[in-house]
């Protein structure tokens, strides 16, 4: 593998930390362009003088300077901002990871894509609200979207060398979260610290309550459908305790390739790090004897109405997919800041798309104004509410 230049979006969460500590066990593999964080500026000063990248942004513009103090006696460039997250995610690198959480990556996510690059996708809002106006970017750029998620990255190398049209179906696994087993009446009760203990995956606050409602697997179905052309009747889903078969690809002859490994986002990272060859991990081998046996079951909509709503936005088209993110963004950050209970998050996210009527966005600044009015819309409900 010759030596790939790479930027990092969002370096201090989850995805970013796991794909540095991938980069560090190989610099000899990689030169690290640029990095970003929203405000963690201490960790991202660390990573950028561990790494010796050339350009460190900052989101927070009030922390950059705290962020050159910190940078001072190094060749790496401090800087902060939209625009400076822009230019990190379009410069010198050509494989650029898109982790910010949230429609705040969608703009550093699309300057990647029309400037050409290589991106490795592990943001699924931005498909989610702007996956058509991507994936066209991406035709006309050239752009390379490879996925991040475990699922979708299951998905991309059960594809390898198949064609689309002889798929019957992809089918999307799912942990089930904290509450697989909980009734409706002792969810009510749930709190944000044992909706946000993930079984199986370490992952950010947010994901892990999207985790927790399911409706981290409706936004993936819509990104399926973005990233593998696929309608929403040929993306099911299928609940999978151990997290260890992360997706599978059903093909017309009968045949189905399931893609399995230990629940570390390592794995998905480094094939993307990496793509179209492989590379070393420190990733737990499976022991399947140990593990002994794979249990599975249909989800339960009753319980897990995310999955339908999320559904019903698709197929629905329009800005619903726009309106049903943000309001989700929304209902997550109230539940876990105690605004609002764990079961009310779902209804405000169908309530909001009940009353979007905006047409499917044709540019990244309608899909912003449907975002900024959907999270207006949440927050006025919320407030006649309490």
């Amino acid at each position: 593998m010759t030596r790939r230049t790479i930027s990092i979006l969002g370096a201090t969460g989850s995805v970013g930390t796991s794909t540095l500590d991938l980069v560090e066990r190989s610099p000899e593999r990689f030169e690290v362009i640029a990095l970003t964080a929203a405000r963690n500026v201490a960790a991202l000063a660390d990573a950028a003088r561990r790494t010796n990248a050339r350009l460190a942004v900052i989101d927070d513009v009030t922390l950059l300077g705290e962020l050159e103090r910190r940078l001072a006696g190094t060749h790496c460039r401090a800087a902060s901002g939209r625009e400076a997250l822009n230019e990190a995610a379009a410069g010198e690198a050509e494989w650029v990871m898109a982790a910010i959480v949230g429609c705040a990556g969608l703009e550093p996510v699309m300057a990647a894509v029309e400037a050409g690059r290589t991106i490795a996708l592990a943001n699924k809002e931005a498909l989610v609200t702007a996956g058509a106006l991507m994936i066209d970017a991406a035709r006309r750029s050239g752009a390379t979207i490879l996925p991040v998620d475990s699922e979708h990255n299951a998905i991309f190398q059960c594809l390898a060398g198949s064609r689309l049209e002889d798929v019957a179906r992809v089918i999307l696994t799912a942990s089930g979260g904290p509450f697989r087993k909980c009734s409706l009446q002792e969810m009510s009760g749930m709190t944000a610290a044992e909706a946000v203990a993930h079984p199986n995956w370490s992952m950010g606050a947010k994901i892990s309550v999207d985790s927790a409602t399911m409706m981290n697997k409706g936004l993936e179905l819509i990104e399926a459908h973005h990233l593998f052309g696929l309608p929403s009747d040929r993306v099911d889903i299928l609940v999978h305790p151990q997290s260890v078969i992360h997706s599978m690809v059903e093909y017309i002859d009968g045949s189905t390739i399931a893609q399995l490994g230990s629940p570390d986002m390592r794995t998905p990272i480094a094939h993307t790090l990496a793509y179209p060859e492989r590379m070393a991990t420190p990733v737990a081998t499976l022991d399947l004897a140990q593990i002994g046996r794979l249990e599975f079951e249909v989800p339960d909509i009753t319980r897990f109405p995310a999955l339908r709503v999320a559904r019903e936005a698709l197929e629905g088209g329009g800005s619903e997919a726009v309106v049903l993110n943000a309001a989700n963004e929304v209902a997550v950050a109230a539940f876990l800041a105690g605004r609002i209970g764990f079961l009310d998050i779902v209804p405000l996210v169908e309530r909001a798309i009940a009353q979007a009527a905006a047409p499917a966005p044709r540019s990244i600044a309608d899909v912003l104004d449907i975002d900024r009015s959907a999270r207006e819309g949440v927050d006025h409900m919320m407030r006649v509410s309490s």
